[in-house]
């Protein structure tokens, strides 16, 4: 259809512009014609029977009165010409005593001659310019026949051929279930837009699938970590009411609060995953004292194994949530708590150069192997030398803070520096 418009619209201004240049150039020969005739009666020279140039079909000379004073050949004898109506802006006469239908354009000059006024009147053929528009016409009309079906057979065939790819992407991602997150889509061996968006479609599988994968596990661990707590919770009930006696029924008691209290940390654990999962790139903006905020979450009140050693400026201050916050450093300071050997230490301070507030939890415990360093931020994850399910951990605290330090546009990242096993903090300043 687009085509098609195109095309008539080029044909109509082919045939305007052909139209106009031919009767320009027409009305250019008759006008000349008819200025030789003129400078002839003005000299005084005006013969009766005036000579016709190739394109000009007649010549008519009256003078004020509206006799004939010269003529062409065929006019020759013949009543002065009068106009019958006005068309396009020029006269139109009757011209049925030249025997024919003639298509004319008549150029009309008036001359000061020694014997007065005359009036000059020239007409010239438009047959050339309608032979010429109707071949033209003709021509358009015959190649819009084979251009249009040729145009519309080469573009559904490019079109079929440039969307094959997609149609094979769209009914590759049909067939892709939950448990198909596997599969991929064909990736087209050009380099367009269509390989890019099979690169993509791809890409967005991967991490489907890798996402799929975390929550699989996710479920596994959750299962086996609330399983194991649960029997021997199961356990100590069963035995209390196998032996009622005072002093053993005490003991398994206090067993079972402090399963049921490792139980309640662990959903805890479990709900906060989930609303940091769900929270998405929705940053929080409450303006945090930071520096207020660690001095508050080391020196809680509670005994702790090791002391704390803090090195705090003045005031910094972040965009964020203070409560999550505060979840952050208690997971990071639990978790140097139980690797420490002596000491744990705390830094806080800002970063010039990337505009950071970076705050550095350390231990002199036993250092992270490298390999170990990303792992060990994964949910559920202990390491053989360092936590143990008896030790209060659920193996969830340094994902959960990773999480927070993500949602709040920072990272979290383990290093050894002078002070030990480093956790080290980047959270982005508040804005002045």
């Amino acid at each position: 259809m687009s085509v098609a418009i195109v095309l008539l619209a080029a044909s109509a201004a082919v045939l305007l512009l052909l139209h106009a240049n031919l009767e320009r150039t027409i009305e250019t020969g008759a006008r000349e014609q008819a200025q030789a005739v003129a400078r002839l009666a003005a000299d005084g020279r005006l013969p009766p029977q005036l000579p016709l140039d190739h394109g000009t079909d007649f010549i008519q000379v009256t003078d004020s009165s509206g006799k004939v004073v010269a003529a062409s050949q065929n006019l020759i004898g013949r009543p002065p010409l009068t106009p019958s109506t006005a068309k396009d802006g020029h006269d139109t006469y009757d011209l049925d005593i030249l025997g024919d239908e003639h298509h004319q354009r008549v150029t009309t000059l008036t001359a000061d001659t020694p014997t007065g006024l005359v009036t000059i009147r020239v007409g010239a053929s438009l047959h050339t310019a309608d032979t010429a528009e109707d071949l033209t016409t003709a021509a358009l009309v015959g190649l819009s026949a084979v251009l249009l079906p040729t145009v519309g057979v080469l573009t559904w065939r490019a079109t079929g051929r440039a969307l094959r790819p997609v149609e094979a992407i769209r009914t590759e991602v049909a067939a892709i279930g939950d448990r198909d997150l596997d599969r991929r889509v064909p990736e087209p061996g050009s380099d367009d837009e269509i390989a890019r968006l099979a690169d993509t479609m791809n890409a967005m599988l991967d991490r489907l699938e890798a996402a799929g994968i975390r929550q699989r596990r996710f479920i596994a661990d959750a299962s086996h970590e609330l399983r194991s707590p649960l029997t021997v919770l199961r356990t100590q009930l069963e035995i209390a009411l196998t032996y009622p006696h005072p002093d053993v029924r005490t003991d398994l008691v206090a067993g079972a609060l402090q399963d049921t209290e490792r139980l309640q940390t662990l959903a805890n654990d479990l709900l906060l995953l989930a609303r940091l999962d769900t929270t998405g790139h929705d940053r929080p903006d409450d303006a945090v004292d930071l520096t207020e905020l660690v001095r508050t979450s080391a020196d809680s009140g509670v005994p702790q194994p090791h002391p704390v050693a803090l090195h705090t400026p003045e005031e910094i201050t972040v965009t964020g949530n203070p409560l999550w916050l505060g979840r952050l450093l208690t997971n990071l300071l639990d978790n140097a708590q139980r690797h420490a050997r002596r000491r744990v230490t705390v830094r806080l301070s800002t970063d010039s150069m990337t505009g950071d507030a970076v705050l550095d939890v350390s231990n002199d415990g036993p250092l992270v192997d490298p390999a170990d360093r990303e792992r060990i931020f994964e949910r559920f994850t202990r390491l053989d030398h360092a936590r143990s399910r008896d030790d209060g951990g659920t193996g969830l605290g340094l994902s959960i803070a990773r999480d927070i330090a993500a949602i709040h546009g920072g990272t979290l990242t383990v290093e050894d520096t002078p002070d030990g096993t480093t956790f080290r903090t980047r959270l982005p300043l508040a804005q002045a």
